[in-house]
């Protein structure tokens, strides 16, 4: 579907459509800016050939950070002609300040939960993230997110020997750390790279397209880390609202790894020299 024609808009929860317009966003959905006669503003996303559900887990995601700091809030969704679709408020963007970001994502953090995982499964790619429930970081993590992307690796021929032997090392390692320590699962966004934040003209600092499940708070603050876009400011405010653990640092390689090979997965071999560079530390 390459456009949204007039039955298709005509069946949306909405009055008096005024503009349709395609805007950027629709990386893995196609996206738009509709604007109602009263110049309201909506955002809307269009997964075509999914069932309504697909957007469950998204929209389940920004209910929750939106309990805490702002979030687009989901108005609408369902399935109009064998294509899912989430509604959201429009929000226009504007310039706000690192420090108020670090503190709005330390208090999601301090969101918490009995388990690890989440209510819903997620699809990135060809890759389903296994959100299962479970009562231990270390087998979360190693068995729902590890080993998923590297049996992902090698079907997707991304992988070889050398990658699999070290990365059975680290994920030993890792193993061994967390069943010494432990870990209180936080909300995480999931995704939290500077393409999914923004701030209102008003400065207020907004997540959007989590991909949300309770674990490790350093796992979403290792994405911060790999692309760029956070200040010292940022990391800063996030400690003095909610201080990490002493070896962060130590720790990183385990989480960043997590993003890598995801990417590999998704992306290609661009992403191998990237990963190799975390392996070859075990």
């Amino acid at each position: 579907m390459s456009e949204l024609n007039q039955d298709w808009l005509s069946q949306l929860p909405l009055t008096s459509i005024e503009r349709v317009r395609s805007v950027s966003g629709g990386d893995i959905n196609e996206a738009y800016q509709i604007i109602t006669q009263d110049q309201t503003k909506y955002f809307l996303k269009v997964q075509p050939q999914h069932p309504q559900s697909y957007f469950d887990h998204e929209a389940a995601g920004l209910r929750l950070i939106g309990n805490v700091i702002t979030t687009p809030e989901p108005t609408a969704q369902g399935q109009i002609n064998g294509d899912a679709y989430l509604m959201l408020n429009w929000i226009d963007s504007g310039n706000g300040s690192q420090r108020d970001l670090g503190t709005a994502v330390a208090a999601m953090h301090q969101q918490h939960h009995v388990q690890f995982g989440f209510d819903h499964n997620h699809q990135s790619g060809n890759i389903i993230k296994n959100n299962q429930w479970q009562s231990d970081w270390a087998t979360f993590y190693a068995e729902q997110r590890l080993d998923t992307l590297a049996e992902a690796a090698q079907k997707n021929h991304v992988w070889n020997n050398w990658r699999q032997a070290h990365f059975a090392q680290m994920r030993s390692e890792f193993i061994d750390y967390y069943h010494g320590h432990e870990v209180q699962p936080s909300l995480l966004h999931g995704d939290l790279w500077s393409g999914n934040y923004m701030f209102a003209t008003n400065g207020t600092p907004i997540l959007i397209d989590p991909d949300v499940f309770y674990g490790d708070r350093e796992l979403d603050l290792a994405m911060t880390t790999i692309f760029g876009g956070f200040s010292d400011q940022f990391y800063q405010a996030y400690q003095s609202s909610y201080p990490l653990p002493a070896g962060f640092e130590k720790r990183l390689p385990w989480y960043q790894f997590y993003y890598l090979c995801m990417h590999l997965n998704l992306f290609g071999e661009s992403y191998g020299g990237a990963v190799d560079r975390i392996l070859a530390n075990y």
